[in-house]
């Protein structure tokens, strides 16, 4: 009977896995009135029900035919680690088996929830843990969106949403497009879309499109480097995309009234911490509105980089900010938990 039930399910449509478009065309398929479209969509993402039935403004008939036609579907959460600073690190199984984690990270008075957009990553950068494991495949809408639901389950005020974790967000980009525009729909999660931010290591054709989608969201960008015979070395993503052609592209990027793109830059000793690369950092960003993330290593096992020393980021922020960027240094959060930046791998470490 279980297998039976599962065959019947994937016949279905999973009704979290629709866009506001998709959904539309459901409802019309039905024969019903347009907003439907809007009640269901709102049962789905804001009440976030768990099944059908529970759509009590919904007739009888209609639950009825949607229930042959769809279900709502979740994850499960498999483990959950706590930090020492209160940063919540969430296993979530995937209905194929496989795994993915988000990490909700404490910020004064605010809490900022990072998602993952793949299982794996295909960009291999050298500090990234999560691009060890190779690339499996891209989460759909559903799987998206649902890292967002499952953490509000239980903590109902996320702040801020950021398209960080694992995987390279534009590498899955119908998927993401579309997640983001049910984050910020009004029927959807309603999310201020000032208050996503996605993070790209500069996939340049994707950036021009995402430019296009008038989405009013963050942009954030993995520079990591001030040249690109240092950022082939960490992001081999750069000999198809050198620097010169990505900053070029972000100089043309459309932003908001007072928003400004935000550079991440990794620091590893004696890589790119030097105040000679602090210098040509100042000197290739000029013309971007931006503010630059300093984010010391986060190391893990079997890897050669090493953390610099703080005395060193500190005198790279110093030249940074003299030449007037707004220059944070990022303290990695959730380090004893492996849920800093760069540490996810979507693995059960039990």
């Amino acid at each position: 009977m279980a297998i039976a039930g599962n065959h019947l399910k994937m016949q279905q449509l999973n009704l979290k896995n629709l866009s506001l478009q998709e959904m539309e065309d459901l409802v019309s398929s039905l024969g019903e009135k347009p907003y439907r479209v809007h009640q269901i969509y709102e049962w789905v993402f804001q009440k976030d029900v768990s099944s059908i039935g529970e759509m009590t403004n919904l007739s009888k008939n209609l639950r009825n035919q949607l229930s042959e036609l769809s279900y709502i579907s979740r994850l499960s959460i498999a483990d959950k680690r706590v930090s020492k600073d209160g940063t919540e690190k969430y296993l979530l199984m995937l209905e194929d088996g496989n795994s993915i984690e988000s990490v909700l990270i404490p910020d004064e008075d605010r809490l900022t929830l990072c998602i993952s957009t793949q299982v794996g990553c295909k960009l291999n950068c050298a500090f990234c843990l999560t691009g060890k494991g190779g690339f499996i495949r891209n989460l759909n809408h559903y799987e998206i969106i649902e890292q967002i639901l499952s953490v509000r389950r239980e903590k109902k005020d996320i702040i801020n949403i950021v398209l960080m974790g694992m995987g390279e967000p534009l590498d899955n980009y119908e998927n993401v497009i579309k997640s983001i525009k049910t984050m910020i729909s009004p029927h959807g999660l309603k999310i201020p879309a000032k208050r996503i931010t996605l993070s790209t290591s500069g996939l340049i054709p994707e950036i021009k499109k995402l430019a296009k989608e008038n989405l009013k969201i963050n942009l954030a960008v993995s520079l990591n480097a001030s040249d690109n015979e240092t950022r082939d070395k960490i992001m081999p993503l750069s000999k198809k995309y050198p620097i010169e052609e990505l900053l070029k592209t972000l100089k043309e990027y459309p932003l908001p009234p007072n928003r400004r793109i935000t550079f991440e830059y990794v620091m590893i000793k004696r890589l790119n911490d030097s105040i000679e690369d602090a210098k040509k950092l100042s000197n290739i960003l000029k013309g971007i509105k931006c503010k630059i993330n300093l984010i010391p290593f986060n190391s893990y096992e079997g890897v050669d980089y090493e953390a610099p020393d703080y005395k060193n980021v500190e005198d790279f922020r110093n030249i940074l900010i003299s030449q007037h960027y707004t220059t944070i240094i990022r303290k990695s959060k959730g380090a004893d938990i492996s849920a800093a930046c760069g540490q996810l791998r979507g693995k059960w470490q039990g």
